[in-house]
């Protein structure tokens, strides 16, 4: 299988331009959500399992859908299939801006999140298609780089719109971006395609993944309300409920049943490509160091950054008293880390390598979140946070937009389009994770804290102290701002807003202990010094 080769000198620099600004687009909507979260909590009547779901279901959606989409541009044309991507994608906007309620939001997200599966993939495969040799780690870098920079600006923006406007607006703005995309795909993105493909659908494939990814998320997002273990209330089941007396909580038997879909999935994967059938994936590519250790790089990468972004706006708004906009100011300094990394990583990359770059970043990113943990409290400065945060930018900006050229620099050129969309997937699972695991976490920590302080508020009955503990984890600290609002409560306030803290600083020490881990993952990948092409094409040059 060959990719279609294409000649088209400078052209395909603008055809970057607009392949980066729709992957803007839907990187923009994974996070321009998060800080405006306390304001629909608030307008909406949300509890924090629907927050969770608002939040992560749309790369739980993504991330299930992406190699299936990526498969099909290979045979379809990705020109065609990022079109039909940004049309669904507008269309779960509209969708999602129309809300009154929380399922009908989680319904526009869950329609963005298809929509965006057609798109992902095919930016990335059209990239490895039109571009070689150095122009293509340039590419890469631009790839890597609009997936950090875009995910740290979107808090800003979300805050600004929420602010001025109203928080539908965070959907809107994506139709004159979608309408720019679609024009300039019509003009400037040629159509390419895998040459030759293996025959059949891997429907089965499809399932299986779209199950494991679904039933895992599911399980860690709704285990805090149905029972980690021992079951908290009924739980409805295809007609039948599992009762609050059982034993044992579902949620275990459906995380077990998630990954034991993945393991059926990557058994399935090998058997179809054995007998020559079209696959999903190829288990094959994992057997190459860079693709596997840089995939489990990229997968916490993303979850510590994404589980940072749920909790931090949750913080600043209902502890610190920070506006939606003061909050999104506050994130933008991620962007401004990122902006600062761009400038010296090139230098760092010619020096040292991309992937010793790679696990500077990742140094950077864990030092940061740890102090930010460390120095965290009820009344700490925003200043002060957002130095911190300019701090783990850079390295997020160091880690991002080079992990992409680093995962896929040993991929033959004919698995480019499954390599390109596996590494898309690595990362959208990290993100929904990111949200589930950390929202998992800050729900127990809250679940701990809350009583501990509010046990030491005098004069405190206990049944109100429960009814306090409860309002305040299952708004996600919404509760917070009305009791602010109550005078003569300085005590109870107090008891909140250190709890809410204590359970925030166990959050960002876990995200700390996930970028240490893809720090370690990050040291077995091969490093070679710089020159601008893969081994691949190097050996295809040298023959």
């Amino acid at each position: 299988m060959t990719e279609t080769q294409l000649d088209l000198g400078r052209k395909e620099w603008v055809t970057l331009g607009v392949l980066a600004l729709g992957l803007s687009m839907v990187v923009l909507d994974g996070t321009i959500v998060s800080v405006s979260l306390p304001v629909i909590i608030d307008d909406l009547q949300l509890n924090f399992t629907q927050a969770q779901w608002i939040n992560s279901i749309y790369a739980v959606v993504l991330a299930a859908l992406l190699i299936t989409s990526g498969r099909l541009g290979d045979r379809l044309g990705r020109r065609w299939m990022f079109a039909v991507g940004v049309v669904v994608f507008l269309v779960g906007s509209v969708l999602a801006a129309r809300a009154h309620s929380a399922w009908p939001l989680i319904l526009g997200r869950i329609v963005q999140g298809v929509g965006a599966a057609g798109v992902m993939p095919g930016t990335l495969a059209t990239v490895n298609a039109l571009f070689r040799g150095r122009d293509r780690a340039i590419a890469f870098a631009v790839w890597g780089s609009v997936i950090s920079g875009v995910a740290a600006i979107g808090p800003l923006l979300g805050g600004w719109l929420t602010t001025y406007y109203t928080w539908p607006w965070i959907f809107l703005v994506n139709l004159p971006l979608g309408a720019l995309v679609l024009i300039g795909l019509v003009l400037f993105v040629p159509e390419t395609r895998m040459g030759k493909t293996a025959p059949g659908l891997d429907v089965d494939g499809f399932l299986l993944s779209a199950a494991g990814f679904a039933l895992l998320v599911f399980g860690l997002i709704e285990g805090q309300t149905y029972g980690w273990w021992k079951p908290l209330r009924e739980f409805p089941l295809a007609g039948w409920n599992w009762p609050a007396t059982a034993p044992i909580s579902p949620i275990p038997l459906l995380v077990l049943l998630g990954a034991l879909a993945l393991v059926l999935f990557l058994r399935w994967e090998r058997h179809r490509m054995l007998i020559g059938r079209s696959a999903l994936l190829n288990p094959a590519l994992f057997s190459i160091p860079s693709f596997r250790w840089g995939n489990i790089t990229a997968f916490m990468v993303a979850l510590g950054e994404f589980g940072l972004l749920f909790v931090l706006p949750l913080f600043m708004v209902n502890v610190l008293g920070f506006s939606t906009l003061g909050a999104g100011y506050v994130l933008a300094a991620m962007a401004v880390g990122a902006f600062l990394a761009a400038g010296v990583a090139e230098g760092l990359v010619r020096k040292y390598g991309p992937v010793r770059v790679v696990q500077l970043g990742l140094a950077f990113e864990a030092v940061a979140v740890a102090l930010t943990a460390l120095f965290v409290t009820p009344h700490l400065s925003g200043w002060w946070l957002a130095v911190l945060l300019i701090g783990y930018g850079i390295g997020l900006g160091m880690a991002s937009a080079q992990l992409t050229g680093t995962v896929l620099a040993d991929v033959p050129p004919e698995s480019s389009g499954q390599g390109s969309a596996t590494q898309s997937t690595v990362r959208q699972v990290g993100s929904a994770f990111g949200t589930a695991v950390v929202g998992a976490l800050l729900s127990a920590a809250l679940a701990h804290d809350l009583p501990r302080q509010l046990g030491k508020v005098p004069g405190l009955k206990s049944s109100d102290a429960d009814t306090l503990a409860t309002a305040t984890r299952e708004s996600a600290g919404g509760a917070i701002s009305g009791v602010r609002e109550h005078h003569g409560a300085a005590a109870i306030l107090d008891a909140l807003t250190r709890a809410f803290t204590d359970a925030t600083r166990t959050t960002l020490l876990a995200g700390a202990l996930f970028l240490l881990i893809g720090l370690a993952a990050a040291t077995r990948i091969p490093n070679r010094p710089y020159t601008g092409t893969s081994e691949a094409e190097d050996t295809a040059q040298s023959s």
